[in-house]
C-alpha cells in the first residue's frame, strides 16, 4: 500500500510532506496546551458595578438629623423589603421630636423578619426597649448581639452602654445625645 505525498511550499520555498507537516502541527499544539503559549488567558470575570445605594439620601439625611426629611425621603424610596430600609424607617419613627414608638417598633420588627442577624435593628430596638421601660426586651436584644458578634461590635457596646445608663438612672431611658 503507497502513501499518498502531499508536498507543500513553505513560506521560504522550502518544500514540506503533509506528515511532517500534520507531525509538527501536533507537536506545537501539544506544547501550546502544556505551556499555554499562544492560548489566549480567560478573561477575568469582571466585578460588577457597585448599586447605587437608594438609601444614600436617607443616610445622609439621618447623618444631620433631619428626622422628618429622613422619613420622607424614605417613604419615597418605599422598599419595604428591605432589612436595611425598614431599620431606618424605624430609627427615624424613634429618633424624631416627637417619637413614634409604635411605628417604629412595627419597622424594626419587620426589619428582624426579612433578617434576624440585622445587629443595627438589633441595637436600636433594644434602645426602643429601653425608651418603653422594657428592660428585659432590650436584655434580650444585647443577648442576641452577644450571639451575633461577641461583645466587641460597636452594636453590642452601644446598647450595653444605654442600659447601663438606664439602669443607672433609676430604670428610667436616658439618651447617649444621638
Amino acid at each position: 500500500m503507497t502513501q499518498a505525498s502531499i508536498t507543500l511550499l513553505t513560506d521560504k520555498g522550502h518544500t514540506m510532506k503533509f506528515a511532517h507537516i500534520l507531525a509538527l502541527s501536533a507537536i506545537s499544539f501539544t506544547l501550546q496546551v502544556a505551556y499555554g503559549a499562544d492560548t489566549p488567558e480567560p478573561a477575568a470575570p469582571r466585578a460588577a458595578a457597585p448599586a447605587a445605594d437608594k438609601l444614600a439620601s436617607a443616610r445622609k439625611l439621618i447623618e444631620e438629623r433631619q428626622w422628618g426629611a429622613a422619613t420622607a425621603e424614605l417613604k419615597r424610596v418605599n422598599d419595604a423589603s428591605s432589612a436595611d430600609w425598614n431599620n431606618l424607617m424605624g430609627y427615624t419613627l424613634r429618633k424624631g421630636s416627637t417619637p413614634d414608638l409604635a411605628g417604629s417598633e412595627k419597622y424594626y420588627d419587620a426589619a428582624l423578619r426579612i433578617d434576624p442577624h440585622h445587629r443595627n435593628t438589633l441595637e436600636y430596638s433594644g434602645e426602643l426597649y429601653l425608651m418603653k421601660g422594657d428592660l428585659a426586651k432590650a436584655q434580650s436584644r444585647l443577648a442576641a448581639l452577644r450571639t451575633e458578634c461577641g461583645t466587641g461590635c460597636s452594636q453590642y457596646g452601644d446598647l450595653k452602654g444605654a442600659i447601663d445608663r438606664y439602669q443607672a438612672n433609676g430604670n428610667k431611658y436616658v439618651s447617649n445625645g444621638w
